[in-house]
């Protein structure tokens, strides 16, 4: 079963190439600008999730695809990369597979030359854990070189 996380990250990243989602039963569509601002996901993108997950919106679903949001969100559905370009699609974990992935509609993907799209990241989390590894790294050697040096006064 998709979590709603794992939903919301399926539509950001899918918006991130260009894909609107249609609301109101299609009678609207939503894309957009700015989907990743920093280290989350920016107001925009937030706002149209909130309409996306609103009751009074009706059947929500990408541009492409058969899928209601709300199904996802049940438990026959689960998001897998697709075998063509590794973007995120939703597979019906009993049944029969979903005709396509969006992508097929998308006549210059997969683009293994520009970014694929992405989560949010917070790069100070990234660059800290960075640290931690060089650190620990480092300390790993320096125990090696005294190990080292022990061993030779000891043959000394």
């Amino acid at each position: 079963m998709a979590s709603e996380e794992q939903v919301k990250q399926y539509i950001a990243y899918w918006f991130q190439l260009g894909k609107r989602v249609l609301i109101r039963n299609g009678r609207e569509a939503l894309l957009p600008q700015r989907v990743i601002q920093g280290d989350r996901y920016s107001d925009e993108f937030g706002e149209c999730w909130q309409r996306i997950i609103a009751p009074d919106s009706g059947d929500c679903y990408l541009e492409g695809t058969q899928e209601t949001i709300a199904e996802l969100l049940t438990p026959t559905w689960d998001l897998n990369p697709c075998a063509r370009c590794s973007m995120p699609i939703p597979v019906r974990n009993l049944g029969l597979p979903p005709n396509n992935c969006p992508c097929s509609d998308l006549p210059t993907w997969p683009n293994l030359e520009t970014p694929l799209p992405r989560s949010p990241v917070d790069t100070q989390v990234h660059l800290n854990d960075l640290i931690s590894r060089l650190l620990k790294k480092e300390r790993s050697e320096d125990l090696e070189q005294s190990s080292r040096e022990n061993l030779k006064e000891k043959v000394e």
